[in-house]
């Protein structure tokens, strides 16, 4: 409760608040001694699954209409910024003497909170994973105002840019609150039993991610999306779990570790700049939007910079959305495949 408090107050000031702030907590409170343990396997777990249900929820008909004209350069610009992380990764596996899981899910350009919840089930170090997916978030949020204001030369308003805010009670973004709230556990509980089932890498998470994109794109249902309260209670759990795995000796760890995943960061950010002006160009949109939709992730940071600067919150949102989700989908795909490549020097020396 004090975690999910302090993240709601510190909004207007902390990026990633929800998720920073409990993260802060937990790790003073593991490093003081004040609590031992970390949060109940199942509590983790059903917030990886809600966690699922809202980025699911996030991809719609409208999104996919949104960005049908730039399809291809944004297929290209995504798979180009997955490579662009992929690099990254593997530096710093190789520099820092870093396992690739842990390597890939921290650098890995998007999916912040998702990088982090599912760390665990691929066996990365959730600590390690936060902290260099935060700090790429606050990079992004601290500098995507200032080079928005700097690219746009002569702002022009757009009219119903803002996106509208449902009431602070909402817990799910549709206005029949009692039954999006029971399709968000239907989604969550169906969804894990299936990708389970299916033995699908990080079930929890891809299962309803999976299936809520699935009712939402057919037109099946919508308005079940969680926000409000219950998306920051979802984001607090999340953070907490973190910060309370943190001990003496990942600090240390992290000390060392902590300029060369800056320097990555920074390198992914200019990287992704430079493929915002070269979709600028082939699909004739302004620079800013440009940018704003292909920054590497800070969704909520980026979209208010977006609403805030006139830009086309609209196309930002759902270039950043459906990025968003195909990162999260092919994360623990590309983690199982460099562990097996990881294996293969290993396994001939054996022979």
């Amino acid at each position: 409760m004090t975690a999910c408090i302090a993240g709601e107050a510190a909004e207007s000031v902390v990026p990633a608040s929800h998720l920073l702030v409990p993260l802060v907590v937990g790790f003073v409170a593991a490093i003081s001694g004040l609590v031992v343990g970390k949060v109940p396997s199942q509590v983790n777990r059903g917030s990886q699954a809600v966690l699922g249900v809202m980025i699911g929820a996030s991809l719609s008909p409208t999104a996919l209409h949104q960005t049908a004209a730039a399809a291809v350069p944004l297929t290209i610009v995504t798979a180009l910024t997955v490579v662009v992380s992929l690099a990254a990764a593997a530096l710093l596996a190789g520099v820092a003497r870093l396992d690739r899981p842990t390597a890939l899910l921290g650098m890995i350009a998007g999916g912040s909170a998702a990088a982090v919840a599912c760390a665990e089930d691929v066996r990365a170090d959730a600590r390690l994973v936060a902290i260099m997916q935060y700090l790429r978030v606050a990079l992004i949020a601290a500098t995507a105002p200032v080079l928005a204001g700097w690219l746009l030369a002569s702002p022009t308003p757009s009219g119903d840019s803002h996106p509208a805010n449902p009431p602070a009670w909402h817990l799910v973004t549709g206005p029949n609150q009692g039954a999006g709230l029971v399709l968000v556990a239907v989604v969550a509980f169906a969804g894990t039993v299936a990708a389970g089932r299916l033995r699908l890498p990080s079930a929890a998470l891809l299962g309803p991610m999976l299936l809520a994109a699935t009712l939402t794109m057919t037109g099946t249902t919508a308005g079940f999306a969680p926000s409000g309260a219950l998306r920051s209670a979802l984001l607090t759990v999340i953070g907490l779990d973190v910060g309370l795995r943190f001990t003496r000796s990942a600090l240390t760890r992290l000390g060392r570790l902590l300029p060369l995943a800056l320097a990555c960061s920074v390198a992914i950010s200019i990287a992704c700049a430079m493929l915002a002006w070269s979709l600028s160009k082939l699909v004739h949109i302004p620079l800013t939007d440009a940018y704003l939709a292909t920054t590497p992730g800070g969704i909520n940071a980026v979209i208010a910079t977006a609403a805030a600067s006139h830009a086309d919150v609209p196309l930002i949102s759902s270039v950043q959305s459906i990025r968003l989700f195909c990162m999260v989908l092919l994360a623990p795909l590309l983690i199982r495949l460099a562990a097996r490549w990881q294996d293969r020097p290993d396994e001939r020396g054996h022979d």
